[in-house]
This record gives C-alpha cells, sequence and structure tokens, in this order.
C-alpha cells in the first residue's frame, strides 16, 4: 500500500475510496490479497457491463493468444476485424435500421469524442460546438472543453474554447422548454452563439448526477438539429451497450444520431477500445487524417465480436436487464420513500441511482457501503449523486444483496445524523 502512495501521482482517484489491494474479480465480484470479498457495483465505471472475467469472452480471448492472433494491427485488415464488423453489422446496426460507417479511434472515450467533433467541424466547415449543462465528454483538451465539471476543466491550464453551453432537460425545471431557448438562440443572430457544426449530448448524464432526457426532449433535439443543419453527436459512451436496457440510450426515443461515440463496455472485457459511428455521407476524412498508433485492438474485436454474438443475438438478454432495472428502481424508491424529501431515483435502466438533498451525506454512505462489502461510487456536480454501476449480468441476488446494502448504509448514516443533531 505504502509503495502505491508514495510513487504513484496523486492524481488517482478511486483507490482513495477503497483503499485495499485488489488481485481477483469474478463476474460482479472482486476479491481482496487477504480474500475479502466485495461485490462491485462501480464495474470499471461501466467498462465491465458483461462482468469482471466473463467466462464465454475470456475463452475465445485466450484461444486467440494461444494461436498467436495479430495483437497489434494499426489499421490493417485483420480476421478478428472482419469478423467484428461483420458481427457489429448483423447483431446490432442492422437490426436497428442504422447505416453507419465505423471509424476506430485511440483506445479512450475521450478518443473517440475527440475524433467525433473534428469530423463535424471538417463536415460543416464551422469550429463551434453546443454541449450541455453537467455534460461529461472526456478530459482531453478538446474533449474537455464539452465537459461542463469546473473540477475537470479546470486542469487543462489553458483557455477552452469553441464550445457553448445551453440548457440539459429538466436543468430549469419540468416546466421548462429547454429546446424552446435552444431554437431561440440559435434563430437569433444577436444572442452571441454562432451556428454550430454540431451538438453533442448524452442521453443519460452518467458523471453529471445520472440526469435522464425524456424521448419526447431527444426526439426534440433531433429535429432542432435537422432544422438549422447541425449535426447531432450523441455520446454512448457510459450509457450504451446495453446499460439502459437497450444496447444504445437513444434507441428509445426513435431517433438516429449523425454521429455516436462508443467505448467502455465495447469490447465487453475491459479491454481497451473505442469506435466512433457516423452516417456514410460524413466520411470525409482523407486517409491518415485522424490516426492513433493503437486505433484497432484485436484482442478486444475478439471479445467484443462474442460479446455481440452471445448477448444481442436476440432480445432475451436485453429483457434481463430490463427486468432487473424494474428491481433495482423498485429498491431505489423504497429507499426514498422511507426518507421522503432527502433522497430522489435518478438514472435509467442499470444506471440509476439516488440523489441526496444534503450532498454531504453521499461520502458517508459509501463509505459505510464499502465496510459493508460493496463497492459504489458517486457522481453529479456535487458528488449528491450514488450510482449505481453494476454488471449487467449481475444475478438478481446480487442485486438485491447491493441494494440491501446500500439501504442499510443510508439508514446508520441517517441515524448517526438525527442522533448527533440531537
Amino acid at each position: 500500500m505504502e509503495l502505491f502512495k508514495s510513487t504513484e501521482s496523486e492524481v488517482r482517484v478511486y483507490s482513495r475510496a477503497f483503499p485495499v489491494i485488489f488481485n481477483r474479480a469474478k463476474n460482479a465480484h472482486l476479491y481482496t490479497e487477504d480474500g475479502k470479498q466485495y461485490l462491485d457495483f462501480l464495474a470499471g465505471a461501466g467498462s465491465l457491463n458483461y462482468g469482471h472475467n466473463n467466462d464465454i469472452l475470456k475463452k475465445g480471448l485466450l484461444e486467440y493468444i494461444e494461436a498467436d492472433g495479430v495483437s497489434q494491427g494499426l489499421d490493417l485488415f485483420t480476421t478478428a476485424k472482419h469478423d467484428f464488423i461483420e458481427a457489429y453489422k448483423k447483431y446490432v446496426l442492422d437490426p436497428r435500421g442504422l447505416d453507419y460507417k465505423m471509424q476506430f479511434t485511440g483506445p479512450t472515450g475521450t478518443n473517440c469524442v475527440e475524433a467525433a467533433m473534428k469530423l463535424a467541424r471538417k463536415v460543416k466547415g464551422r469550429t463551434g460546438i453546443i454541449s450541455f449543462t453537467n455534460g461529461f465528454h472526456g478530459v482531453t483538451t478538446g474533449a474537455v472543453a464539452a465537459t461542463g465539471n469546473k473540477h475537470h476543466r479546470g486542469g487543462v491550464g489553458t483557455p477552452l474554447g469553441n464550445v457553448d453551453f445551453l440548457f440539459y432537460d429538466g436543468y430549469l425545471g419540468e416546466d421548462v422548454d429547454t429546446l424552446m431557448i435552444m431554437d431561440k438562440v440559435l434563430s437569433d443572430s444577436s444572442s452571441g452563439v454562432e451556428l454550430p457544426a454540431a451538438v453533442i449530448v448524452e442521453a443519460v448524464q452518467g458523471e453529471g448526477g445520472l440526469n435522464a432526457a425524456r424521448a419526447e426532449w431527444l426526439k426534440g433535439l433531433s429535429d432542432l438539429c435537422k432544422k438549422h443543419d447541425i449535426l447531432l453527436i450523441l455520446d454512448d459512451i457510459q450509457a450504451g451497450n446495453g446499460r439502459t436496457g437497450e444496447f444504445f440510450s437513444f434507441e428509445f426515443a426513435g431517433i438516429k444520431p449523425d454521429i455516436v461515440t462508443v467505448s467502455k463496455s465495447l469490447s465487453g472485457y475491459g479491454l481497451p477500445m473505442a469506435l466512433v459511428l457516423f452516417k456514410p455521407e460524413l466520411d470525409v476524412w482523407d486517409p491518415g487524417e485522424h490516426n492513433g498508433t493503437f486505433r484497432g485492438n484485436n484482442m478486444a474485436f475478439i471479445t467484443a465480436r462474442l460479446a455481440v454474438e452471445t448477448y444481442w443475438k436476440d432480445n432475451a438478454f436485453a429483457n434481463e436487464v430490463k427486468a432487473k432495472s424494474k428491481v433495482l428502481g423498485d429498491a431505489l424508491q423504497s429507499i426514498c420513500d422511507k426518507y421522503k424529501g432527502e433522497f430522489k431515483v435518478k438514472g435509467r435502466g442499470l444506471m440509476r441511482g439516488i440523489e441526496a438533498t444534503h450532498a454531504d451525506l453521499t461520502g458517508a454512505i459509501t463509505q459505510r457501503a464499502f465496510e459493508k462489502g460493496l463497492i459504489i461510487e458517486t457522481s453529479g456536480p456535487n458528488d449528491e449523486v450514488i450510482k449505481c454501476l453494476m454488471p449487467l449480468t449481475t444475478s438478481e441476488d446480487d442485486l438485491r444483496l447491493g441494494a440491501r446494502l446500500l439501504a442499510e448504509s443510508v439508514d446508520e448514516i441517517m441515524q448517526e445524523g438525527v442522533s448527533e443533531a440531537s
């Protein structure tokens, strides 16, 4: 432990909240060196939708390595890439009527956000991007310019520009039509907001506090972009790959974004992989104009293909996720009902949590949960939301156990708070 503290940069985050040394993991559980088991409601910040060391994906990966499969392929044609593209089209894109080209970028979510914004600017010949309040799109310089959080923006050390922020669904209250405001701003040549190349949005804002846009708002945003000749970039990095009960988080709204960014659980195994999907007419790149050494993780292609073929060949897995979403939602609602006015349920699908009226409670609650064997994090501008982000393959028993441990932690902290006040 001391070696980490003395040698690793102070920039580390999760190890501060969970200061133990892990050495093994399986599905929804992590194990420490001394054998203690933890239920994982963090899942690699949403990068392990199919659990730790998924047996099906692991078997295929081991077989590929044993056969001396290509590990580093730049953007060369490989069998692994071919088979992934074929499966993704067959089981994901084609059934949803999505005709997209695929661009494999550097291996992280922020890499594909950078590429998406760069492409939009090239297509439209405009420099501006519109993002939304509480949006999070990464922390590299271009992506963090579209990220609202002051803490992340402050770490850049240089002015951020070419991004304007408008109001996300519900930001000004349920009765305020934020799209009407946006339309007014874009229609008024004296608003001070230049016509942008693109709008970038999350259907569920993960880091921003589990704010979930309504279907009609997303549909209205898509229509508004068409009206003003703006490209719509849907950031599906955390909310995608089945997290909301559908493969893409925007499906329920019936929209087809111009550009979609995908990463995190795309590989299915926690292997770095990122992808930009965009309509064919937007493919205006010159060869090598946007590149990167690690834009073809062939090992990730293997596990990503197996994840798609195993879990998305029909609606069975999606229906399981929706059923588990109800179990989780009901459990979280019970906590909120017990402490009326103190908490409310946020999010959608298995990207759900509770928002505390008093943000200073959440740190104590998640710390108590960790002591009980539950790993769970916070999100939101003031860390006011406790976020459940467990693997989608978590058993219903473990799902109920995690909800119970969270409820117990809330009860204890609330009781201790009452005792201290008295």
